[in-house]
């Protein structure tokens, strides 16, 4: 039932006023956010001690009401176990005010709890009620767009000094406008909640969502979005943006690791973003180069130009980076991207990058005479940790004081103290980056960590002439390694038939194939029935057997001089050859080839032990699809 005192017209016209701004702050508070939990914790500070010693918001989550904001006045709390609190569900008995509320979708108003009875949710709660010495209440239904949201709860107590602890009419005119609009705001902060959601679900989908086995690399990665920002003449937007990160495990257990940053906002940064990774994947494990990537990432962000006069293509900050465990060298190449941080030795250092590049997409915007990518090749020392990120990480942090913003200067000082006092674990490293600047990030950021291991790995590797005996001692060598290495012996005869098919191709095409600095090896004949000798100062060319053991695996790489990368191809039943790459491809976890500055490689891995030998088939598949 509906109660009320109707007041004095004198005691109305004086409080008008102030009801008047109430009604203001709360709509000025409304308008400017859409972050749910906040906003409703903000209304309900205007209102208590304002209007009220005690708000509850309740909303529904499905079919359970739960309580969503609770604040009472002069910092008094419910004993535990009383009333609801913030995050708990609610049950309201029939009869109750606020079940009453929701149910006839009106203002219930309450003058004189002991003129009235109304039941509680349980005897504590009452016992709460009766310690507070609980004098009115009223509550007023969260009702939009023909849905029910909810409930706002007010009362009056004993814990204030109030002239007239009670509410009438007005005051449930007032309150039951203020739900109409805390209605209207909440439906429109769950939609846009539900739209950011489906966004970042969106994006996150396109980063990595989990760590690959490395071996001699430890890696950590962190993406954290922006919070929603009021941008100009479009209303407040998601922040989801074009920050991305990627692992790419390559051949013989080198690693690619990127960083990067499409240039604004929203759904379209995402989606450049989501392609522009597939490419440089795809590029990746082609094996190419880092500038040649580089170059090949810019010519697809300039074909990604709007058609028509004026379209420009977007601008993209990135590094690509292979890493070599077992030899410990990082080759990069930077696309106008910020340094990384290296921490190691007791001191933390931007790494230092001679060609620091241009941004992908640049030369798309009608600018000439811009440099091209380049690559540069570093050592890291045992236990280093490098240190990506993207400019959200130190661009326009607000001060802590909240005068203006901290210069990227200060910034940067900030993380390298943070990250020379974190324990050098790549996500321990990763946490204090995170944390490094104080104030809320005005653009999304990415964060990669990868920590060298201290220990060396093992590794084995020998050249000999490109002669057919050379086979049969290229093998000898892998069986004494794979028995040092306590290969199972399956695999270790099985790793000895792939060595066999892998050298025979490099001493064929060593022995026949002019190397990449146009050397020649010519032959002379005594006369035609004459076995052929060499040229006084021949000698014999050569191939390099490379062997590399990581902690469940084995890799093999044949290294040769020809330029000429092999391809499989499907053998004819009265071909002699062409079937030793079909065995490496059915037989090996993985296999490939790749070119050197001297020619090229190609390479195979194979489990150590047979058990293991389809788990990382299939953590090796999913990884090579981006997932």
């Amino acid at each position: 039932m509906t109660r009320w005192n109707e007041g004095s017209p004198a005691r109305y016209s004086q409080r008008e006023p102030d009801r008047l701004r109430l009604l203001d702050r709360i709509g000025q508070r409304l308008a400017g956010s859409l972050e749910l939990d906040v906003t409703l914790r903000e209304v309900a500070q205007i209102l208590v001690p304002r209007f009220a010693d005690h708000c509850f918001i309740d909303l529904y989550s499905g079919d359970k009401l739960i309580r969503r904001a609770e604040v009472h006045a002069g910092g008094w709390e419910p004993p535990p176990g009383t009333w609801a609190r913030v995050g708990e569900p609610i049950t309201y008995p029939p009869g109750h005010f606020t079940q009453q509320a929701m149910s006839r979708l009106e203002t219930i108003v309450v003058p004189d709890t002991r003129a009235d009875f109304y039941p509680a949710p349980s005897e504590e709660s009452m016992s709460a009620a009766d310690q507070a010495g609980i004098t009115s209440v009223l509550a007023s239904p969260l009702y939009a767009r023909g849905e029910m949201l909810g409930a706002i709860s007010l009362a009056l107590s004993r814990i204030t000094d109030r002239p007239d602890p009670h509410y009438d009419l007005s005051d449930g005119d007032l309150i039951g406008a203020i739900a109409g609009r805390v209605a209207i705001a909440i439906d429109n902060a769950m939609l846009f909640e539900a739209e950011r959601r489906t966004a970042l679900a969106f994006q996150q989908s396109l980063l990595p969502q989990s760590v690959p086995e490395l071996d001699g690399l430890e890696v950590a990665f962190r993406y954290v979005p922006a919070k929603p920002l009021a941008m100009k003449g479009l209303g407040i937007q998601t922040q989801v943006g074009g920050d991305w990160y990627d692992i790419i495990p390559l051949a013989a257990g080198r690693v690619g690791l990127v960083i990067g940053d499409v240039e604004g906002r929203g759904a379209r940064a995402a989606a450049t973003m989501g392609q522009l990774r597939a490419v440089l994947r795809a590029y990746a494990q082609d094996e190419k180069s880092p500038a040649d990537i580089m170059r090949k990432l810019d010519e697809w962000v300039r074909s990604t130009a709007p058609v028509g006069a004026g379209g420009d293509p977007p601008t993209v900050s990135c590094i690509y980076l292979i890493y070599d465990a077992w030899s410990r060298e990082l080759t990069f190449a930077n696309a106008g991207h910020a340094a990384p941080l290296m921490v190691g030795g007791g001191a933390v250092r931007p790494l230092e990058i001679r060609h620091k590049g241009v941004l992908l997409g640049v030369r798309g915007r009608g600018i000439g005479g811009l440099p091209t990518y380049r690559e540069q090749t570093v050592t890291l020392p045992p236990g280093a940790a490098v240190v990506l990120y993207t400019d959200g990480l130190t661009d326009r942090r607000s001060r802590a004081d909240g005068d203006g913003h901290y210069t990227e200067a200060e910034a940067v000082a900030m993380l390298c103290d943070a990250l020379l006092a974190a324990p050098g674990t790549a996500g321990a490293l990763t946490m204090a980056a995170e944390a490094a600047v104080p104030g809320e990030i005005d653009d999304d950021m990415a964060i990669l960590v990868f920590r060298t291991s201290p220990d060396e790995l093992a590794s084995v590797e020998h050249s000999f002439p490109a002669e057919p005996i050379m086979v049969s001692e290229a093998r000898r060598l892998a069986q004494a390694t794979f028995e040092e290495w306590d290969m199972h012996p399956d695999q270790a005869d099985l790793a000895l038939l792939l060595v066999s098919e892998v050298v025979t191709n490099a001493v064929l095409h060593a022995s026949v194939t002019p190397s990449p600095s146009g050397r020649r090896w010519d032959l002379e004949f005594e006369d035609p029935a004459a076995p052929a000798h060499p040229v006084p100062g021949y000698r014999p060319r050569e191939f390099i057997l490379r062997l590399r053991r990581g902690a469940e695996s084995v890799w093999v790489e044949a290294f040769d001089p020809d330029l000429r990368l092999p391809r499989l191809r499907t053998a004819r039943a009265t071909d002699e050859g062409g079937r030793g790459l079909y065995l490496v491809e059915q037989l090996a976890t993985r296999w490939g080839s790749r070119p050197t500055a001297d020619g090229k490689a190609v390479w195979f891995e194979i489990p150590l032990d047979a058990k293991s030998r389809l788990r990382l088939r299939r953590l090796r598949h999913g990884w090579l699809c981006g997932v």
